[in-house]
């Protein structure tokens, strides 16, 4: 769950080449068009980009802490060319 709202990231699964199968909804299902796991200076990082309605290629580029099991990172608004630096908390299932 996204802290500064109702946007909810569900990572379902990641496979050993990086392919990650996620869901994202802001409260409805928006179309996750690409999930990976990339390599930055060594670190792995999330990448998950969105493709729908309102959501031309928007993308998150993610962290995780795991000081604070959280993924933390920044999410780019291409459409109105903006950046926002967010955070994900994991919810209780």
């Amino acid at each position: 769950l996204r802290t500064d709202g109702n946007y909810v990231l569900e990572i379902r699964s990641v496979s050993a080449d990086g392919k990650v199968d996620a869901a994202y909804f802001n409260p409805s299902p928006i179309n996750v068009s690409k999930a990976e796991v990339t390599s930055e200076n060594g670190e792995p990082r999330l990448l998950v980009e969105l493709r729908d309605r309102g959501y031309d290629g928007n993308y998150y580029t993610l962290a995780h802490d795991s000081d604070t099991d959280c993924l933390t990172g920044v999410y780019h608004q291409l459409t109105m060319g903006q950046q926002f630096e967010v955070e994900f908390v994991r919810m209780a299932q």
